[in-house]
């Protein structure tokens, strides 16, 4: 039986944006880009989980609402589990990457930080 997981699909734009975000800022692992009729899907790993950044060959209208978890319903965001989180926020911030919600202890010993991708989406870094 292969380990239960929960991968991420995310609609983008701009394939060379996201990645530059989420694979050179972050540090998730491209593993591959699959083409398809409609588009191409960029395949990042981090630990047992995958992001999957799907670039459509015509791009929607619509995005999400602005403004993260407080901009309306729905998957507002998403969290990584890492172990420096100043360290992202910092190279994050350093590629001007707008911080959502700077470093917060929302228990003892467990600090988040939300930082904005290039379409708008909340990324949360949670260590513990």
């Amino acid at each position: 039986m292969s380990e239960k997981g929960i991968d991420l699909g995310l609609v983008i734009r701009d394939s060379e944006a996201a990645l530059l975000f989420y694979r050179d800022t972050l540090g998730l692992e491209h593993v591959a880009d699959i083409e398809s009729p409609t588009g191409v899907m960029h395949r990042l790993q981090w630990g047992s989980s995958l992001v999957k950044l799907n670039r459509p060959n015509s791009a929607p209208a619509a995005s999400n609402p602005a403004d993260g978890l407080r901009g309306g319903t729905g998957i507002r965001y998403f969290t990584l589990t890492v172990d420096d989180l100043d360290d992202l926020v910092a190279k994050s911030e350093a590629g001007g990457y707008k911080t959502a919600i700077p470093r917060t202890e929302v228990r003892p010993g467990v600090v988040i930080a939300i930082v904005e991708d290039p379409e708008g989406n909340w990324v949360e870094f949670l260590q513990a």
